[in-house]
Order: C-alpha cells, then structure tokens, then sequence
C-alpha cells in the first residue's frame, strides 16, 4: 500500500459522480477523499479509500452557503497540509474556493469544474466590477494555470473557463446517470403513482430545488391553464424557499391537478423518475450558458421527454437538439409550452419518438465515463 501513488479527492458534497470517479482510482492509487456528506446510489464507496469529514453545505440561504463553505475550506487546508501531506490533491468544485488551499500547498493539483467561480455569484447580484470577483478571477488565472490537470463537463463552461487557462488544457468528460441498470416501471407498477391514484394521468414533473432564484410559480400557472383537461397532472417535488409558496398556490387556486411532493428518499428515486411522461427543467438564464443539472442524465436513462425552460444558448437545449430529446423554450413562451405539454398527451407517436431518442442517448452518458477521468491523469499534461 505503501508504495502506491496517493491523491486524496476534495468535495463537500459528495455524489455518485464523485464516488465513481475515486473508485475508478482507487485499485491503483492509495485513495482518500475529503467529504461534508457522501450520498450513494447504487454503487457504493470503494471499502479501501480512507475518509475525513467536515462541515456540511447549507441548502437554507445563501449566507449560511457561504458561511459553510468558507468553514469547509478551512478544515480542507489544514487536512491538506496535516493528515494529506503526502497526497496529490483532487479538487472538485464544491466548496468553490476549496483549491485556494493550493495557493499555499506545493504539490500536485487538479480540478474539476462544473461551477464556476466568481462568475456564478452574478446570479446572486454580484458584478465584474467586485473587488472579490476581480481577486478571484486573478486567483484562477493563477491557479488553473498551474494545476496537473483541468476538467469540466462542457462546451460552455469549457469557453467560460478559457479566460482563466489555455483551453487546450481543458479536458471535458460528460457526466452520467447513477444507476448502473434502469429499469421501467409501468405505472400500474408503480407505488409512488399508485398511492397517489394517478395510473391514468399522463404526469408532467418538476422534480428539483426551489430557491430564490428559481422561478417555480410558472409551474402552478401551467396547471391553471391546463386544469380543465382531465388527462394531465402536474408532479412537482422538491425543496427549497419557495415549496410553501407553491403549496399555498395549489391550495388557494384549488387545483386538483397538481401534486406537491417533498424529496423522495434516494432508494425510491427510481419510481419517481418513472413516474414521469414529460420532465420539466428550469434554469437560471444568468448561469443557462455554462449549467446543465446532472438529473438529465437520470431523466434520460428512463426514456423520459425533456421540457426545458432556459436560454437558447444554454447548455441543456444543445444537448436537446443534439439527441432529439424534448423542447426547449425561454420562458416568455407560455403558450407555445402549453401547447408543447399537450401535444406530448395527445400525440403518441411524436411523444415515443423522443422518448426512444433518450434512451438513445443515454448510452453516452453512463458510469464508464468515470474511467476517462482516470485514463486521462495518467497522462501528462503540458505545463
């Protein structure tokens, strides 16, 4: 053990994406990772990989993010400089300024970006013209420069990274679904549908956070326009500031046809995800050109259509057009997403069409894409 190369990976929030990624090193590297919380789907962390835990990111405010983050950070440098000294260091993009700790610890470094800071914080008001956002754009010039290896998960955030480094240096790997198997599940099948008593609704669902910024109240006017044709049901889970804003909505407009749900336990995702005829995905057209939420790529493993509210130039409406998937459309277009909503209940073969171009599709993006980020270290970069 001894003897093998160690790298110790960095992320405050670990997922399957993370997980894959450290057990596709693990029986080569002496691996370690450095965690606020680890949520495992269907694979579970490799037993052989040391951990250390911190503080958890906050899903409450943006100050409590914040504040979490910069206490994250902290306990990673002195991990970094203490128990894994002797370790390359893996950092991924969450707490944002994790690899700051690089600026002092002189040793092999990577990243993996799929946010990228300061630019984010325009979406909560802060400018170019920051004192913070220009030392932290002069932090990355520097930084990423310098790193072993940079990654991200697409052409967009790829373009938005090069003002920080050569994009020649920038390596992009797509990310995956978390289920090695998907399976269908037919409605009759289903228990979350069946106790809600929707076997025979065709079901449209947002299933994801509903913050600030998020604006998740189109969903509930859908429901109004559409509340007379019997067939269509809003599934709406998730969580955030807005879920009792949204609850109070359904109550006030009495609207039979929409559903609100809290997160579902991760062992039973796989029966929301097939609940689903058409899934929503809304994003912020601050960050649309350089995010897409990782859930695609669960939505696409079960053959679910995509409706997606965001920019034209946004990440998920190229991968839309690329594969035939769904419609994306910007949000000043209500009617024309009516319309699209209920020409998936009312046109079979259009509707099946997109959906076996999803399961299609989903093909590109499973698990293995995980040993490319492997193969790819081992190789030497240009410094």
């Amino acid at each position: 053990m001894e003897n093998k190369r160690k790298i110790v990976f960095v992320n405050q929030a670990c997922g399957f994406i993370t997980i894959d990624i450290i057990n596709a090193f693990a029986p080569v590297y002496q691996t370690a990772v450095i965690f606020g919380d680890i949520r495992e789907q269907d694979v579970p962390l490799h037993p052989d990989v040391r951990t250390s835990k911190i503080i958890e990111k906050s899903r409450k405010s943006n100050l409590l993010r914040f504040i979490r983050w910069f206490i994250a950070s902290i306990q990673i440098f002195i991990l970094l400089a203490t128990k894994y000294r002797k370790y390359e260091i893996f950092y991924f993009s969450v707490p944002p300024f994790a690899y700051f700790s690089s600026l002092l610890l002189k040793r092999k470094y990577s990243i993996l970006m799929w946010d990228v800071y300061p630019d984010a914080l325009k979406i909560v008001g802060v400018t170019s013209n920051n004192i913070i956002y220009q030392l932290w754009v002069r932090i990355n010039k520097y930084l990423f420069s310098k790193a072993y290896k940079v990654y991200t998960i697409g052409d967009g955030l790829s373009n938005l990274m090069s003002q920080y480094v050569d994009k020649e240096r920038i390596k992009i790997i797509p990310l995956w679904t978390g289920f090695r198997e998907i399976r269908k599940i037919e409605k009759n099948d289903n228990p979350l549908i069946k106790n809600l008593n929707l076997e025979n609704k065709f079901i449209v669902q947002y299933s994801g956070n509903m913050g600030i910024t998020y604006n998740v109240e189109i969903l509930i006017e859908f429901a109004k326009h559409l509340r007379k044709n019997d067939q269509i049901h809003f599934l709406i889970i998730g969580r955030g500031v807005k879920f009792p804003i949204l609850k109070n909505l359904v109550e006030k407009e009495n609207l039979n046809n929409c559903t609100l749900l809290d997160f579902v336990p991760d062992n039973e995702l796989i029966y929301s995800l097939n609940a689903a005829d058409l899934s929503m995905v809304m994003i912020d057209n601050k960050i649309s050109d350089v995010s897409i939420p990782s859930k695609i790529y669960n939505i696409l493993a079960v053959g679910s259509p995509l409706l997606s509210i965001s920019s034209e130039s946004s990440e998920i409406n190229k991968l839309i057009q690329h594969y035939i998937v769904g419609k994306n459309f910007t949000e000043d277009r209500f009617r024309d997403i009516v319309d699209f909503i209920k020409s998936m209940s009312e046109r079979p073969v259009l509707y099946n069409d997109y959906r076996k171009n999803a399961l299609a599709s989903s093909k590109d993006f499973t698990y293995l894409n995980a040993s490319e980020f492997f193969e790819d270290y081992q190789n030497v970069s240009p410094l």
